[in-house]
Order: structure tokens, then sequence, then C-alpha cells
């Protein structure tokens, strides 16, 4: 039993040593190397949030909640950006980790998991900044509410790293998988209620966009930052199906077939 224990207690530091250690190279390589570094992480979606409110302010006296088209249009962004780079990223953990992962003890899931995190970690502290930002320099009164917010960071997590761990076998599996994935993407910004609410789409839009589980998160996002918002839609079972079928399936194919990707990559 002592054996047993100590062996098991042996496996998980080894693991946390090797995340940790794939952790700092990302920083080092991902965001240390490049221009701007974790500045341009900030950048990108705030140049995206300023172009959308500067654009719709022009169309309309008011955003459909509230008074600051900036924060509108943050709660819709930060959320899809989130969720987009955390699918995509932790896809092409392997690629990244490729060298890495010729040592026996680093495993593929190690990939995967320091990639996400480090990548969690910094989209949540791009949202902290630029959301604090906002609600600072234009002076909005609201009441977040945090039990909320904190559930809709949490469902985004486990979307982007069930999403993630999904195309982690078919980016690798499939080259043109990356290209098709990058086409399903683009247009979420249109059909996941980052421009519009829900509620003020066309009837036959809600009824297929519905199924768009984004739209489901984006309108939390506003449920936790406009008190008088309830957004009747939302399913929260849904988001679930959405966070556990990608999960399983894209790990039976990984424990089933991360060797052969392995010897693809080299």
């Amino acid at each position: 039993m002592t054996a047993r224990i100590s062996s098991g207690t042996g496996w998980k530091a080894s693991a946390l040593r090797a995340i940790g250690a794939l952790m700092l190279r990302e920083m080092a390589t991902r965001y240390g190397r490049t221009p701007g570094g974790y500045l341009w992480a900030v950048l990108q979606p705030l140049g995206m949030i300023v172009v959308l409110a500067y654009a719709f302010a022009l169309l309309q006296k008011t955003p459909a909640l509230g008074s600051s088209f900036l924060l509108f249009k943050a709660t819709g962004v930060l959320v899809l950006r989130a969720l987009i780079v955390l699918s995509s990223v932790t896809g092409h953990a392997m690629s990244f980790s490729r060298s890495l992962l010729l040592y026996p003890r680093v495993t593929w899931f190690d990939a995967v998991l320091a990639r996400f995190g480090l990548n969690l970690l910094v989209q949540i502290g791009v949202m902290g900044l630029i959301l604090g930002g906002i609600l600072a320099l234009e002076g909005v009164a609201t009441f977040i509410d945090w039990p909320l917010l904190l559930l809709t960071l949490a469902l985004t997590a486990a979307l982007g790293l069930s999403l993630g761990l999904l195309n982690s076998y078919l980016f690798h599996r499939f080259e043109i998988w990356q290209q098709a994935w990058g086409i399903i993407t683009a247009p979420l910004v249109i059909i996941s209620g980052v421009i519009l609410l829900y509620e003020d789409m066309p009837a036959m839009a809600q009824d297929w966009l519905w199924f768009n589980p984004v739209l489901h998160l984006t309108g939390l996002m506003r449920a936790a930052f406009y008190p008088i918002y309830r957004p009747e839609y939302v399913a929260l079972w849904y988001l679930g199906l959405w966070c556990l079928i990608p999960l399983v399936l894209g790990m039976m194919l990984m424990r089933l077939r991360h060797r052969d990707l392995l010897v693809r990559l080299r």
C-alpha cells in the first residue's frame, strides 16, 4: 500500500514538474520572443472592441444595454476571443512541444494542460485589464454578479479545453482541419451575440442561432455585468453537453492515436 501511494505521489510530482517546465517554455517562446509579447495579447481584442464600439456609436444613440458601447462590445468580444484562443492553441500543443515529447516523462496530456493553463491565465488577465480599464475610464456604475461571472469564465474555459482536446487530434491527423477551423470560427463574431443581443435578432435567426454555444456564453457574460438583463434563452445543460462530448471524444482519440500523431510530427 505504501509503495503504491509513493508511486502515485511520484507520478503526480513528475507530471507537475513537466507541466511547469512546459508553461515556462511557452512563456519564453510564445510571449517572450514576439514583438510586444503580452502587450499584443491585450491590444488585439482591445482594437476590435474600440472599432466595433466606435462604429456602432455612429449608428446608434445608445447601446442595447447600458450606456457604454465599449463595455457592451467588450463583454461579447472577450468571451469569444478567449474561447477561440484556448481551443486553437490547445489544439496545437503537441506540435508546439514535439521536441520535448521525445522524453518519456513528458506526455501529450502534460503538453495540452500546460498550454491550456498558461493561455487561460493570460486570457483572464486580458479580460481583467480591459474590463477594469473600461469601467474606470468611463465611470460605468454597475453591479457585477461575481458568481455568474465566475461561472461564465469556468464554462468558457471548459469549452475551450474540450474543443482544444478534440482539435489536438484533428489538427494533426487532418491538415485541412486547421484551415477549416479558421473558416468555422471566422463568422462567430456575427452570430454569437457580440454585435447584437439574441433578443434583437429576427425570430428565424433565433431558431437557428440558439444552437451556437458561444451565444449562450455571451448571454451569461452580459447578465453578469448588466443586472437588468435576463437571457432566458441560455441553457446550462446545453453548454454542459458541448463541454462534455468533445472532451470525451478528444480524450479517447488522443489516448488511442497519440503515438501515431507523434510519428507524423517527426
